[in-house]
């Protein structure tokens, strides 16, 4: 039996946003949806993605109106993502290493799921891997603070 794959435990249903929408409606969509992570698409395309963190580091506490574009609060350098193909092993030790709890998923360059941490824990067998990628990822915020 192979290793099991992302495609599998992924969440296929998300919410999006472009670079036409603005901070307010971004965090409109955010309570609506019950998340603090969307992703910032161009067509199909990932381009970034922004979270509640975004919008309080880079807007509240940089003065910005809700108003401002999208483009001036996500993280849009480096995103860290992942194929269909990807193991849930590997998906795990990345998401520790990068220190992020989502992780989307894209196919050819279109976007196609989002992984998060808690997709890895409710599956009993990827507990371990879970909460390996939580602990290192819990161990460095506590640095931080």
């Amino acid at each position: 039996m192979g290793a099991s794959l992302i495609k599998d435990i992924m969440t296929k249903q998300f919410a999006t946003v472009t670079l036409k929408d603005n901070v307010y409606e971004v965090a409109v969509k955010m309570k609506q949806e019950d998340t603090g992570f969307i992703p910032v698409v161009e067509g199909t395309k990932l381009i970034g993605v922004i979270t509640d963190r975004d919008i309080v580091i880079r807007g509240l506490a940089e003065k910005k109106e809700g108003s401002a574009a999208v483009e001036k609060v996500m993280s849009s350098t480096q995103i860290t993502s992942a194929t269909p193909q990807t193991t849930i092993d590997e998906a795990a030790k990345l998401m520790a290493k990068q220190q992020i709890r989502r992780l989307p998923v894209v196919d050819n360059g279109k976007l196609v799921g989002i992984v998060s941490i808690g997709d890895l824990a409710v599956r009993d067998k990827f507990a371990d891997e879970a909460g390996e990628a939580l602990n290192q990822i819990s161990e460095k915020e506590k640095v931080k603070i």
